[in-house]
């Protein structure tokens, strides 16, 4: 989610179980080539796991910024073949790369022959012209056509050696539709995402897409590889410990509380300001944090307002896990 999970939310998140697999924003192949390389790879220690997700569509590109993600000691490297957006589909990368199995083979295969972590492919389950006849139509049907383009979309990543892909269960409309239409219009398809595991038991299908409850997480893990949480783990991010929590049952895990996490994340803040940083940089991925609670307003102006204040420091932090009563 660019311009949402930087490091700092990143390192926000990880606070909520050690075993999340954190994702970053989609970053250009080419900006990792020729642009602010550090800037654009930093990341803190605690983050682990964590996956660079890469957009671009030429091979040799993919490759040498794979293997600088590699160096930086990333954990997974995701190929992004899934993002809607007119900025993306201007660079010929994203989701209009569903349309080019081909290519995407590829580049996977670069990729894998480039550096020796998992690559994965993050992809939709087919795409749609916005100038297509019918359009309401073509969003809202989903049938064996599209399923074959679909299974031959993942056959052809599968052979050029992907490790996993993650699916999100909507088609994506090209071209004049907003991502915001994307996310909302085009039904999804969860069933669709089932029967593509099981028809390829061996490759691992992670599924994305609209999951806001704990009983669709587990539901869903009944028979995917895993779940892929975005703007609801973004806007209500205690569920990521509640679904951990019915998980794991009696084993004796306990779900940090929103103290623990103010706490954390003050000692966090303390060590990012010293290096520069802004204080609103960090606090504002914290808005969810107390989502649907009492106090919760109070909450979020604390941050959000306290957090431009001339001079404020981690205090802001401490000041509002003794604020809120939780």
């Amino acid at each position: 989610m660019m311009d949402w999970t930087d490091r700092h939310c990143r390192y926000f998140l990880r606070g909520f179980h050690k075993d999340l697999l954190l994702y970053t924003e989609m970053v250009t192949a080419s900006a990792i080539l020729r642009g602010d390389r550090e800037k654009l790879l930093e990341y803190s220690s605690e983050e682990h796991p964590v996956a660079l997700q890469l957009g671009g569509c030429e091979p040799d590109y993919l490759a040498a910024a794979a293997r600088y993600g590699e160096e930086w000691g990333y954990d997974e490297i995701n190929l992004n073949c899934g993002c809607p957006s007119d900025k993306v589909q201007k660079g010929a990368f994203g989701a209009c790369l569903m349309n080019e199995p081909r290519l995407v083979a590829d580049c996977v295969s670069s990729m894998c022959e480039a550096v020796d972590l998992p690559v994965t492919v993050k992809m939709r389950i087919g795409t749609v012209r916005s100038s297509a006849r019918n359009l309401d139509d073509a969003v809202q049907r989903f049938d064996e056509e599209d399923y074959d383009k679909l299974a031959d979309f993942l056959v052809a990543v599968r052979a050029a050696g992907a490790d996993c892909v993650i699916v999100h269960a909507r088609k994506a409309v090209l071209g004049n539709w907003t991502p915001a239409e994307n996310r909302e219009i085009p039904p999804l398809r969860y069933d669709v995402v089932r029967r593509l595991k099981e028809d390829f038991p061996d490759m691992p299908v992670l599924l994305n897409g609209g999951i806001k409850t704990v009983g669709q997480s587990t539901e869903a893990l009944e028979w995917a590889d895993g779940v892929m949480l975005g703007r609801e783990a973004y806007h209500r991010p205690m569920m990521l410990g509640e679904i951990f929590a019915a998980l794991e049952g009696d084993s004796g895990y306990r779900a940090p509380s929103v103290e623990d996490h103010l706490a954390r994340m003050a000692e966090y803040a303390e060590r990012e300001l010293s290096k520069g940083e802004r204080l609103h940089a960090i606090t504002r991925h914290m808005l969810g944090l107390l989502s649907h609670t009492p106090g919760s307003r109070e909450y979020r102006r604390l941050l959000s307002e306290g957090a431009r204040e001339r001079d404020v420091g981690p205090e802001l932090l401490r000041r509002a896990a003794s604020h809120v009563s939780v």
